[in-house]
């Protein structure tokens, strides 16, 4: 019933929240003489917060118009070009010349951890110039019917090969944090199967490869609470007249309250810093709030499945790194991994996965050769500056295409199996 008194509450807040809109532009609006002086702008003010501290974010867009590529501004178009119920795979074509040598194919997976793909916007737009980008787009299980079936993490890995299938050979692949396990699981398994589409190189930046190393506050509360107690007090029904009525689902909501406890004091601040810009008409810095918030505000349910079984496997059992970790009733061994190349990144202060833990990769797949593996710790950011920043722009992004670049044309010249089995063989 939480979650229907959250809609409840939701709905009883509209008349309010267009009551303060309507304020906030009367007091806003140049030809109000009263828009001029602190008390008008403190009114302005006080309504856009409440406004914005009261609505559901919708999900944001990635809009990327362009790029630049060799010194030259070019179009990029986003087109799906793989779907499935809980995730449409994007591709960010680039309007390039056809004789052009082409760039590395690279799949980045996103995070389905309550936020949106377009988290990862920074991302995209700092490897764009050097790389074909495909991002995953998980869907919002409030919005998938329960006609549509279950998803849970052996779902999420087969999707993840599927892409790689519908993607070809020699593409590269990028797990950004809890993509990171089902992301070298999918590898693994494609490379005990001998499958020729396996990725050429495998990023992993900021997992959750094994949790048992510097846990962080997450992770000890997910193995002190254990799979029941997330079981019995998290998990919801979407309520009517969401397309995914009736659904099992963690809401989108708990996990940014648990994300906003985390620094509640930071936001606290932050919130406090915007009423001050938007009376002071400080029009940048409250433009830098909004496009934070809109992004951050901004979440999404994940089915009960899901989210279940990654907290039971990865959190709790630390199946992984203790080789219990298992497939479709088919056991996952890193060590059937061996023309991968991986690169992991880490975050010096990062509060999400802690040092060490994506770095265990390396412990893991064991039959990597030396040659093929890299690891980079950032200093001095957490763990959102990992894969967005001006430091992931200028230290981590040009490491990730370096390495790239240099695996992917020793991979080319490697020679590929000839079995190929289907996804779910």
């Amino acid at each position: 019933m939480f979650y229907q008194f959250y809609e409840m509450n939701h709905a009883a807040l509209q008349p309010a929240r267009a009551y303060a809109d309507a304020v906030r532009m009367f007091y806003s609006n140049p030809l109000n003489p009263a828009s001029k002086t602190p008390w008008g702008r403190s009114i302005a003010a006080a309504a856009e917060l409440f406004e914005r501290t009261t609505r559901r974010y919708g999900k944001p867009a990635f809009d990327l118009p362009q790029t630049t590529v060799d010194g030259n501004v070019v179009a990029v178009t986003e087109k799906v070009v793989w779907s499935r119920p809980f995730c449409n795979l994007l591709h960010f074509e680039r309007d390039l010349p056809a004789a052009r040598r082409a760039d590395p194919k690279l799949l980045v997976v996103a995070p389905m951890s309550g936020h949106y793909a377009t988290l990862l916007r920074g991302t995209v737009e700092a490897l764009m110039p050097h790389a074909d980008v495909y991002i995953t787009d998980w869907a919002d299980a409030r919005m998938v019917p329960v006609s549509d079936g279950k998803f849970d993490l052996d779902d999420y890995i087969d999707y993840v090969i599927e892409m790689l299938h519908a993607l070809g050979p020699d593409t590269h692949v990028m797990g950004v944090c809890q993509p990171s396990v089902p992301v070298l699981a999918a590898a693994a398994i494609m490379e005990a199967r001998g499958d020729r589409f396996a990725p050429a190189t495998m990023t992993l930046m900021g997992g959750p490869i094994d949790t048992r190393r510097n846990p962080t506050a997450v992770n000890l509360l997910a193995e002190e609470k254990g799979t029941d107690w997330f079981r019995d007090n998290v998990v919801m029904q979407v309520p009517w007249p969401a397309p995914g009525f009736s659904r099992d689902v963690y809401p989108g909501f708990l996990q940014l309250s648990g994300f906003m406890g985390m620094n509640l004091d930071r936001h606290i601040i932050a919130h406090k810093d915007f009423f001050m810009h938007l009376v002071k008409n400080d029009g940048d810095g409250a433009e830098k709030h909004r496009d934070f918030y809109d992004e951050y505000l901004a979440v999404m349910d994940l089915t009960a499945e899901f989210y279940l079984q990654t907290v039971e496997a990865v959190f709790v059992k630390h199946a992984l790194p203790k080789g219990e970790m298992t497939h479709r009733g088919v056991p996952v061994d890193p060590a059937a991994i061996r023309n991968v190349a991986l690169l992991t990144v880490e975050g010096e202060n990062d509060d999400i996965s802690g040092l060490g833990q994506t770095e265990a990769a390396h412990d893991l797949c064991v039959n990597i050769p030396a040659s093929m593996r890299q690891h980079y710790m950032q200093p001095k950011v957490g763990h959102y500056g990992v894969f967005n920043g001006s430091r992931f722009r200028a230290e981590i992004a040009p490491r990730i295409v370096d390495f790239i670049n240099r695996h992917g044309k020793e991979h080319r010249a490697r020679p590929k199996p000839r079995l190929v089995r289907s996804a779910k063989a």
